[in-house]
């Protein structure tokens, strides 16, 4: 029996099919397009009544929650492809303990972060792009606290984070950094003031 994993273009749904390669499952993907709404279609909503994903379907056996179907792999295909629950108590409660790290600690920012920095920043940068192209800074033709306050997260952006693109791609946010973070108010500050990381 072919396994069939929903919603493949996403991320939890990838550490599905990481775990079902890994334990050498055949597997077919059926994709889900959230933007026509599939995800809360009635006959989705009969495999997975929260209507996310992904889901597995392995005959009539359906599950949800991406951490429960690959423990659920991984225990029943044990003896098949890479072991990935270690072969004694310990190294099972180690497996654990980090899966619900991960789940609990690791997850939650990291998901945050990355629709911030996929999603809402490009948006916003966006919006950043247009009204720039209208003004030399933001609230006009003269540098004011509302450029300055952005002074010290961009540069995280730019410096730590290496996102410098996000800055680059876009023809008047990045003259507009450039001339605001060249500023010698702003490079005394960094003088003055390393980073903390």
């Amino acid at each position: 029996m072919v396994v069939k994993v929903y919603g493949s273009a996403f991320a939890c749904p990838k550490r599905v099919i990481a775990c079902l390669i890994e334990k050498e499952i055949e597997f077919e993907t059926v994709p889900v397009d959230f933007l026509k709404g599939e995800h809360k279609d009635p006959e989705f909503l009969k495999l997975q009544p929260f209507g996310t994903i992904p889901v597995t379907e392995d005959g009539d056996y359906v599950l949800y929650e991406s951490r429960a179907i690959i423990r659920y792999y991984a225990e029943k295909y044990k003896s098949q492809g890479t072991d990935l629950l270690g072969k004694i108590v310990e190294e099972r409660g180690q497996v654990e303990n980090w899966l619900e790290v991960e789940a609990h600690n690791f997850n939650p920012p990291i998901y945050a972060l990355t629709l911030h920095v996929m999603f809402a920043s490009k948006m916003v940068l966006d919006i950043y792009e247009e009204r720039l192209s209208k003004n030399k800074y933001l609230a006009g033709d003269f540098f004011s606290l509302a450029d300055l306050s952005h002074l010290p997260f961009t540069q995280y952006l730019v410096g730590q984070m290496g996102r410098e693109y996000m800055i680059t791609s876009r023809k008047h946010v990045s003259a507009w950094w450039d001339d605001i973070s060249s500023r010698p108010s702003w490079q005394k500050v960094l003088q003055l003031y390393a980073p903390p990381f």
